[in-house]
């Protein structure tokens, strides 16, 4: 695939991702990974650069919600997964590349029936327990796949009593998450050049995605967005793991 193929795909799938996440309050990591590490470079340097589209995605929206962020409800998730995603990314740089998208592969069709058929039916109750062992899944999930979304979401839905609360304590999960884990990528040698041309390229597509988001943010149905987000996502996992 020619480099202008390569970055056009990014720029459509960074905006996809951002949509959703706009929509929904969480998915960029989820959509955008079921292609990136398949035309990028390596592995590792498709979740530095999903980590840091995924900054400037959630950070728009979360200034704009940040009036409803209780920072005491990210207490024990956010220093958890902090600890833990610094060990998971060390994890990205010791292991084989295939290895990694067919787990990859795995995790997405197992995303994808979780969203599809259980999401909404489990809540847990937001004590320490839940912050200690969501912030632990999310932490190696978001080091070793650049999607640390589904776990949090689960203590984020059973903690916040608003739309706009759910939206700020997830929107600044991810930013001070990913923040994190772009040092922690950057110290293994993954944010490279190749990252930082197609950042610059996708950027454009992050905001078009965050401006088009917001404009039906009130007007399409979240529920059935989902669905054929997390069924794409399926399918993707499955010819991840069949290549």
């Amino acid at each position: 695939m020619s480099d202008f193929c390569v970055i056009l795909v990014l720029f459509v799938f960074a905006f996809a991702s951002t949509f959703t996440q706009r929509v929904s309050g969480f998915g960029f990591g989820i959509a955008f990974m079921s292609v990136a590490p398949f035309i990028m470079p390596s592995y590792g340097e498709a979740t530095a650069l999903s980590g840091m589209l995924a900054i400037v995605c959630a950070l728009f929206t979360g200034i704009r919600f940040f009036k409803h962020l209780d920072w005491k409800k990210l207490f024990i998730i956010l220093p958890t997964f902090l600890v833990v995603s610094y060990f998971a990314v060390g994890i990205v740089a010791k292991v084989d590349n295939h290895l990694l998208k067919r787990i990859l592969g795995a995790v997405l069709v197992l995303v994808s029936l979780y969203f599809m058929f259980v999401n909404g039916k489990v809540r847990m109750r937001p004590g320490v327990f839940t912050q200690l062992s969501m912030g632990t899944v999310s932490g190696f999930m978001g080091g070793l796949f650049g999607m640390q979304g589904p776990p949090a979401v689960i203590y984020f839905i059973s903690s916040t009593q608003t739309k706009e609360e759910y939206m700020a304590i997830a929107q600044w999960y991810f930013i001070i998450g990913n923040i994190f884990m772009t040092f922690y990528r950057a110290g293994n040698g993954f944010v490279s050049a190749h990252v930082l041309w197609r950042f610059t390229f996708c950027v454009p597509a992050v905001l078009l995605g965050l401006f088009v988001g917001s404009k039906v943010y009130k007007r399409i149905s979240v529920q059935t967005l989902r669905k054929i987000v997390y069924i794409f996502i399926g399918v993707a996992g499955i010819v991840a793991l069949l290549s």
